[in-house]
């Protein structure tokens, strides 16, 4: 790397504030913000997570989050239930019309993601798929899902 290239976490940042950009103005289609469909996915792949956990998943603020969680309630998109030990915890399940949502919500993801993805090879794609996986997963091992 010269010395006027820019560090590989700038880069990263860079190419992240771009995607989610990108994101924000395709989910807007769908009358979703990149913070609402982070609630969904969350909501859909960990029934009865917290709204705090999907922010930390998410790397928003738990105020973000939760204002994004309010707009999802009051669409009749998720539910808040009460947690099953801790009364102070309310527990976040979507609904069957959150899902159908989601699903569409993936699949505008996708399409923004194999776009911006397309300059690279297939093998290209896969390797910096892994890098950033280990990486994210090395700075904060809990942000990530399994199946990310």
């Amino acid at each position: 790397m010269n010395e006027q290239s820019p560090y590989t976490g700038y880069l990263a940042w860079r190419f992240t504030q771009a995607m989610s950009t990108r994101l924000e103005r395709d989910l807007r289609t769908l009358d979703l913000t990149l913070a609402q469909h982070h609630a969904l996915r969350h909501a859909l792949l960990e029934p009865g997570a917290s709204s705090a956990e999907a922010a930390r998943r998410a790397g928003i603020t738990a105020q973000s989050m939760g204002a994004a969680v309010n707009g999802l309630v009051e669409r009749g998109l998720l539910e808040r239930r009460p947690h099953p030990t801790n009364r102070r915890v309310l527990c976040l399940h979507i609904t069957d019309e959150g899902r159908r949502l989601s699903e569409r919500a993936l699949a505008v993801v996708g399409k923004a993601n194999d776009e911006a993805l397309s300059i690279l090879s297939p093998e290209e794609r896969v390797t910096a798929h892994d890098l950033l996986r280990r990486l994210a997963e090395h700075l904060n091992p809990d942000a990530l899902p399994p199946s990310v």
